[in-house]
């Protein structure tokens, strides 16, 4: 059974949040999948994980990139099921969806605080999950980083 850990994006984009936690998931050796649920966003995350820092990267690949999905430590997909990368950890951004949760260990749900439409589907797939019984857990962001209010 997967564990849901909730990401409420506060001051900081998720194109400047998203690669420094992908950098710990990955440090730690885990395989992530990201999903999104348009184009416009997976471009913009895409462009983020190459120079977010000017001495390193974050090795991915888009899925429909033709390169071998099964060799990106991170691979980034629009909504979707499957885990093509053999991935531990399922990264959701936009709501996308999240049939396969199952398949993964661990889940990071992104979500901007500063969005009502947003906030709202946080809200409502976290009321999901705990009718599910699956563990959640909920992370807010700070300027000093993110604290874990439950």
């Amino acid at each position: 059974m997967s564990e849901v850990s909730f990401y409420h994006l506060q001051s900081d984009p998720i194109e400047r949040a998203l690669p420094r936690l992908l950098e710990k998931v990955t440090e730690r050796g885990f395989r992530v999948i990201v999903r999104g649920v348009t184009e416009e966003r997976l471009d913009i995350l895409d462009e983020s994980l190459w120079s977010y820092r000017s001495e390193s990267f974050l090795p991915h690949a888009r899925d429909e990139s033709g390169l071998d999905p099964a060799a990106q430590p991170i691979l980034l997909t629009l909504a979707g099921e499957g885990n093509a990368n053999g991935a531990n950890v399922l990264v959701l951004t936009e709501d996308a969806a999240a049939d396969d949760l199952a398949s993964f260990e661990r889940c990071l749900y992104m979500f901007d605080g500063n969005d009502e439409t947003a906030l709202t589907a946080a809200r409502t797939r976290w009321k999901a999950f705990k009718e599910q019984d699956i563990a959640v857990s909920y992370y807010q962001q700070t300027e000093a980083g993110w604290e874990k209010k439950a």
